[in-house]
């Protein structure tokens, strides 16, 4: 018989740890090539981990909550085969086979897991922990006194960002050679709001996990971006209209619902290619241009936590093409089944906070983006028309679109520019389009 080792999967270029949620088989079960055998979490998506072969779990090596690192062992199964080739999974990194009567050693972790030569020590630094402290101007040595709260000390994201928070400017540094003080890591939190009193009639709610990495995502991206919102009111009343009109025939032709999202998806795209210097990030003094638009939709979770996958290569689709991924992206997310590659790579974002009845917001920029759109609720307006015979009063359709940048790098010109372009197409929808 033979040993197999289920390791943790790889999820992404810069994720390199994941941490167990729940075991769906305990050892002693059997489990089918491909058969879900636990859920795992990453900063960026939860995930299934397959069997990659048919036979008996007969040892878990983690438990519940604990963060592995990626490639590592965290199960065995036992299979009656004596010489087996573990099945390749999408959603699995390595497989490693041992034929002795006890597991045979953890993975050894990829290359681009490990400590650069000439770094001091062998602590490990993620990408993303190391591009931190590239920008922030925060030298091998003192990066190495960062308190870690991860795995084995490991430093984190979180980490970064707090004691980034509470760094002295350069000014007030110590001198070169003097030591780092250094913070535990209850310390190095940034300064919030005193502690609100739980004596009396409350109920304490602790965050779950997705809730929490949001939380953080927010705090560092208003820490990172100054934030500007403009809104334009839009005018809608074709575009209504034609979707009002089309939307059965739509249905039966291509087989999915038309909603008012894959049509704000197209002008978006559209502008992006009018103004491409919104469609950046920004690395330290250095404006990166994407050229490729990759748009973001935000969409609810039954938790009523939010994620955002991203339609890669928006502008490139036709309109159907766009309703189609809107559907199954929507779909998918509130069933938990969507890939981490599917929520990556986006270059803007767009939420519709008229979903919930509100006729504008002013949402917060997802980083690394430079901007993000929020558009309101649809509704129904006394507006004045210009006519060959003088203005009028009419009922239409109106909407509020908000747009919220990054003023490092996008000034009032160029994202009210870019917001008023987008609520010109949405305009100058043509009522007649076919389908």
């Amino acid at each position: 018989m033979a040993r197999v080792e289920l390791v943790m999967p790889k999820m992404g270029e810069s994720i390199m740890e994941a941490t167990i949620l729940k075991w769906r088989k305990k050892p002693g079960d059997r489990v089918e090539l491909d058969e879900a055998v636990l859920d795992i979490a990453t900063d960026k998506v939860d995930s299934e981990v397959p069997s990659p072969v048919a036979g008996v779990l007969t040892e878990l090596l983690f438990q519940e909550n604990d963060v592995v690192p990626i490639n590592k062992a965290i199960a065995i199964i036992e299979t009656e085969a004596t010489d087996v080739q573990p099945a390749a999974s999408p959603a699995l990194g390595q497989t490693v086979v041992s034929n002795g009567a006890h597991p045979a050693a953890p993975a050894t972790l990829p290359a681009e897991s490990l400590p650069k030569a000439g770094e001091p020590g062998a602590r490990f630094y993620s990408p993303l922990v190391r591009t931190i402290a590239k920008e922030e101007g925060i030298q091998p040595g003192e990066l190495e006194r960062i308190p870690g709260s991860g795995l084995d000390g490991r430093v984190t994201k979180k980490d970064m960002l707090a004691y980034v928070a509470i760094r002295l400017p350069a000014e007030g540094l110590p001198k070169a050679g003097a030591p780092t003080p250094i913070v535990p890591p209850t310390e190095i939190l940034p300064k919030t709001a005193p502690a609100t009193a739980v004596n009396g009639n409350v109920e304490i709610v602790e965050m779950d996990r997705m809730r929490k990495l949001i939380a953080d995502h927010m705090v560092m991206s208003k820490h990172t971006s100054p934030h500007v919102t403009s809104f334009v009111e839009v005018d809608v009343t074709n575009l209504v209209n034609w979707r009002n009109r089309v939307k059965d025939d739509f249905k039966k032709k291509y087989g999915e619902n038309i909603t008012f999202t894959p049509i704000f998806i197209e002008a978006v795209a559209r502008a992006l290619r009018d103004f491409p210097m919104v469609n950046v990030s920004v690395d330290g003094q250095r404006i990166i241009v994407k050229k490729d638009i990759n748009i973001g939709m935000a969409a609810a979770l039954p938790s009523g936590n939010l994620i955002v996958p991203v339609i890669k290569n928006a502008d490139l689709l036709n309109l159907a093409g766009l309703a189609k991924a809107v559907n199954d992206f929507a779909n998918r997310s509130r069933q938990n089944q969507l890939k981490p590659e599917e929520i990556q790579g986006g270059t803007f974002t767009l939420t519709n906070v008229g979903t919930f009845g509100n006729v504008m917001g002013t949402p917060i920029i997802n980083q690394p983006q430079v901007a993000i759109m929020a558009t309101g609720a649809i509704r129904k307006k006394p507006a004045v028309l210009e006519t060959e015979y003088g203005d009028v009063i009419a009922v239409r359709q109106m909407m509020f679109l908000s747009l919220s940048y990054d003023h490092r790098v996008v000034d009032g010109m160029l994202g009210g520019s870019f917001l008023r372009r987008i609520g010109d197409y949405l305009e100058q929808f043509d009522g007649n389009r076919a389908i």
